[in-house]
């Protein structure tokens, strides 16, 4: 074997032995037997109806008759251009010219002077507040602090609120708790007020 095949096969990537120790464990006889049932899937009514429509636009297509055209003749419109667009036109053009034919001599020479800003005597003040206060979180010495302990205070519910929710609970026990046959039965009557002597009168009168 050469030294080049050597390489490449070092080159390949390892199996992990778990894996490989159970593929060359492998035996066909611990395969369970699967029956295979062929599904035919039919068209539904949508799909039969789409596809006459589509076969019937195939056949008119094959089936055109070219002689049934009528022939026509294309005229072509020239649209000249307006009053505003000639002067647009013109407008560019003279800007055009005037870019191509600039005569360069008669600029001036200039000079470039790059001006560098210094901080202002606030800038400077708040800088050096930044690092102070920056050099003092750093250098900040521990072992000045005292231990403290923090304390948990729970806040037990006042008189009044104890109270209400005895209310609330005795209120939802009294509602889960009724007992319907306790109810009375009662019988509803309506009435139907026949109208005064007075309304009469003035409904007559209206």
């Amino acid at each position: 074997m050469s030294a080049d095949t050597e390489s490449s096969l070092k080159d390949l990537p390892k199996v992990d032995q778990s894996l490989k120790n159970q593929l060359e464990g492998f035996t066909p006889d611990k395969l369970k037997h699967a029956d295979t049932s062929e599904k035919t899937v039919l068209p539904t009514k949508e799909d039969v109806e789409t596809e006459k429509q589509q076969q019937a636009h195939l056949k008119a297509v094959e089936g055109f008759n070219p002689g049934g055209l009528r022939q026509t003749e294309t005229k072509e419109k020239i649209v000249l251009p307006d009053k505003e667009d000639i002067q647009n036109e013109k407008t560019h053009q003279s800007i055009l010219e005037g870019v191509a034919t600039f005569d360069k001599s008669a600029m001036r020479h200039t000079e470039t002077q790059e001006k560098v800003a210094l901080p202002a005597k606030e800038d400077i003040q708040t800088e050096k507040t930044h690092q102070s206060i920056f050099q003092g979180v750093e250098g900040f010495d521990k072992s000045s602090m005292r231990h403290a302990e923090t304390q948990e205070k729970v806040s037990l519910p006042a008189k009044e609120d104890i109270a209400q929710e005895k209310g609330q609970q005795a209120l939802k026990k009294g509602i889960e708790g009724f007992d319907p046959a306790n109810l009375k039965k009662t019988e509803t009557q309506e009435k139907n007020p026949l109208p005064s002597k007075e309304v009469i009168e003035q409904e007559k009168a209206a």
